[in-house]
């Protein structure tokens, strides 16, 4: 078991509790890019399945996109800590030659494939839960990107049920990624990055490079140096709603 900081098992604890992410009897799929924060919850999520005085089934799937990635690295570093794990072969990369618009972005597409592969191996393999890495900077992200590009006021929920009937959690929403890259490097942890990402391949094809969610990381960087409790003020904020003082039509 790698060293998890007391504020982390807290910090996912409370949000379990908090939105019932996790309950006795839960058979749950957790997505591992192998990154920092995937790996992070995994560790998190098996410790949880130790000590948590309810039962729940646990298994972490790697998708592979059939570009050749070698996880062999990652599916052993999950069997020296007792991680079920599994690596799902597709061929994602393949079928994009000629599925992937013109001028789209990348990430979403992938984004959208690698979901959609995690659904159908959760619905074939009995889990109702699907567990993703992602955090709180992540939904601040979110946030400022709809807002900004799309003119709409949503973030990331921390439980929803997807339209195929898996229950998607987020279990590290109150996490800070900060938090997640300290973990990595106190654990000496050999997380996976963008070797792995199709994009990096997809250089000489005319698709776009995510950019929205750069541009969101920066604003939030600048805004955080000069209000420290940005993140704190914006934890809050998603909880606390005021439909009413919004431009809705009165029914």
């Amino acid at each position: 078991m790698i060293n998890l900081s007391k504020k982390l098992i807290r910090q996912v604890a409370k949000a379990n509790a908090k939105f019932s992410l996790i309950n006795e009897g839960d058979r749950v799929l957790l997505g591992l890019s192998g990154g920092k924060d995937s790996l992070a919850l995994a560790h998190l999520l098996k410790r949880m399945q130790a000590h948590a005085p309810f039962k729940f089934e646990l298994k972490a799937v790697t998708l592979s996109y059939g570009m050749g990635e070698d996880y062999s690295r990652l599916n052993h570093h999950c069997k020296e800590h007792g991680i079920d794990h599994s690596i799902l072969d597709s061929n994602i990369y393949e079928v994009s030659e000629d599925t992937i618009r013109k001028n789209s972005s990348f990430c979403s597409y992938f984004s959208r494939m690698r979901r959609g592969a995690l659904y159908t191996y959760a619905l074939e393999n009995n889990f109702n839960k699907l567990a993703i890495a992602h955090h709180l900077d992540d939904a601040a992200e979110s946030f400022f990107m709809n807002f900004i590009h799309n003119g709409a006021l949503r973030t990331l929920a921390p439980i929803y049920k997807s339209k195929r009937g898996i229950i998607v959690i987020r279990p590290l929403i109150f996490v800070r990624e900060r938090q997640l890259r300290e973990n990595a490097l106190q654990n000496e942890l050999e997380v996976i990055g963008n070797e792995f990402c199709p994009g990096m391949k997809l250089s000489e094809r005319n698709v776009k490079f995510p950019h929205a969610r750069e541009e969101a990381k920066q604003i939030l960087a600048n805004l955080e140096k000069d209000y420290p409790k940005l993140f704190t003020s914006l934890k809050t904020a998603f909880e606390n709603l005021h439909t009413e003082s919004f431009w809705l039509q009165n029914i």
